[in-house]
C-alpha cells in the first residue's frame, strides 16, 4: 500500500501533461504553456518573455538522467554531444538537416514515453496476465476503494482523484474490457500521445481552470491559471498583459469573452503547429553560423551550451539506446 504522500505524488504525475509546466491545478508566477501536442519538455519554452534554454536541452537530450550533464566539464559535454550528433546525421554526410533534427527530437521524446511507461508497468509484473485490471490498479495506487472513504474522512480528497482516474481509464480502454494492455496503459499515463485520448486532456484541463464550473474559461480564469495576481503592490508583468491580448485576439475565436471546449482544444492542440518542427527550426536558426540551412558538427558543438550543460538536461537514454534510432 502506498503512503498518502506517495499517492499524492503519483497522482500529481497523472495531472501533469508531458508536456505541462506544472500540475494542471497549480498557479505559478510565470507564463504557462499548456499546448501539449507532442510537448517536448515539462518546462516552459519562454519564461517572462525570455527564451528558456533548458527547454531546448530536454528536447534534444530527453529527461531520464537529468543530472548527468550538470556534472560534466565543457570538454566532456562536447564529447558526449558529439556522439549524439553522429546519431542525428542519418545519411552520414557530415550535416544535420532540419528533418534529421526533427526526427531525432521525436525519437528522444517517444523513447522517454515508452521507457517511463515500461518502468511503471513493472509495478504489476506479479500479475499472471498481460493486462492490468482497474481494481488492481486502484488498490495498488491508493490502497483503498471509494467505498472505504467516508465524507468526513481525511481520505475524501482522493475520491475525486479516483473518479478522474477511472474516467481516463475508460478512454484508454479501447476494447472496453475494463483491463489495460501495456500499450493502453501507456496511453493512460501519457494521454497527450494518443489521438483517441485528446478529448480527456481537453476535458481535464477545462475542469481544472474553470473555477466557476460553467463549462468555459473566462479571461480571469485563464490569467489566474498562469499568474497568482498582485502581491504587495507588485505591478502586473508585461507578459501577463501580452497573455490578455493573446486571449482576446487569438484564444477567444467567437468574441464572447470566453473559451469554450472547442477553443480550449485549439489552444492545447493547435492544428497548425508541431513542437518538434518548431524546435528544430529554432535550434537551426540559433546555431547555423553560415546560414546554409543545416548544421555541421562544429556548428552544433560551438553552440553546445544551447543543446546541453544545464541541470535540467538528460542525454543518458539517447546514448544508451542510440542503436535503435
Amino acid at each position: 500500500m502506498l503512503s498518502s504522500q506517495e499517492i499524492m505524488k503519483y497522482y500529481s504525475f497523472f495531472l501533469t501533461i508531458f508536456l505541462f509546466a506544472t500540475t494542471l491545478c497549480s498557479t505559478i508566477p510565470k507564463p504557462k504553456d499548456r499546448s501539449i501536442d507532442k510537448k517536448l519538455s515539462d518546462l516552459d519554452h519562454e519564461t517572462n518573455g525570455i527564451h528558456n534554454p533548458d527547454y531546448d536541452h530536454e528536447a534534444i537530450l530527453g529527461k531520464d538522467d537529468a543530472k548527468d550533464f550538470d556534472q560534466l566539464s565543457p570538454e566532456q559535454s562536447k564529447e558526449k554531444l558529439g556522439k549524439i550528433v553522429d546519431k542525428m546525421d542519418k545519411d552520414r554526410d557530415g550535416y544535420v538537416t532540419e528533418e534529421e533534427l526533427k526526427n531525432w527530437i521525436k525519437y528522444v521524446q517517444d523513447k522517454y514515453i515508452v521507457n517511463d511507461s515500461n518502468e511503471r508497468w513493472k509495478d504489476y509484473e506479479f500479475l499472471d496476465t498481460d493486462k492490468l485490471d482497474w481494481e488492481t490498479f486502484k488498490k495498488k495506487t491508493y490502497g483503498f476503494t471509494e467505498e472505504d472513504i467516508k465524507p468526513t474522512d481525511e481520505k475524501a480528497v482522493y475520491k475525486e482523484m479516483i473518479t478522474r482516474d477511472k474516467r481516463r481509464w475508460a478512454y484508454a480502454d479501447l476494447d472496453k474490457d475494463n483491463h489495460l494492455t501495456k500499450t493502453e496503459f501507456m496511453h493512460f499515463l501519457h494521454p497527450e500521445e494518443a489521438d483517441h485520448m485528446r478529448d480527456i486532456v481537453v476535458l481535464e484541463t477545462l475542469e481544472d481552470i474553470d473555477k466557476d464550473k460553467d463549462g468555459k474559461v473566462s479571461l480571469e480564469e485563464y490569467i489566474s491559471d498562469m499568474w497568482p495576481g498582485d502581491k504587495e503592490g507588485e505591478p502586473e508583468p508585461d507578459w501577463v498583459k501580452g497573455e490578455r491580448e493573446q486571449f482576446s485576439n487569438y484564444r477567444d475565436k467567437n468574441g464572447d469573452h470566453m473559451m469554450d471546449k472547442a477553443e480550449v482544444r485549439e489552444w492545447l492542440l493547435p492544428s497548425d503547429y508541431d513542437h518538434s518542427i518548431a524546435e528544430a527550426s529554432h535550434l537551426i536558426y540559433e546555431s547555423d553560423k553560415n546560414k546554409d540551412g543545416k548544421l555541421s558538427k562544429n556548428e552544433i558543438l560551438d553552440k553546445y551550451d544551447l543543446f546541453v550543460g544545464s541541470q535540467a538536461t538528460d542525454f543518458g537514454e539517447a546514448l544508451k539506446s542510440h542503436d535503435e534510432f
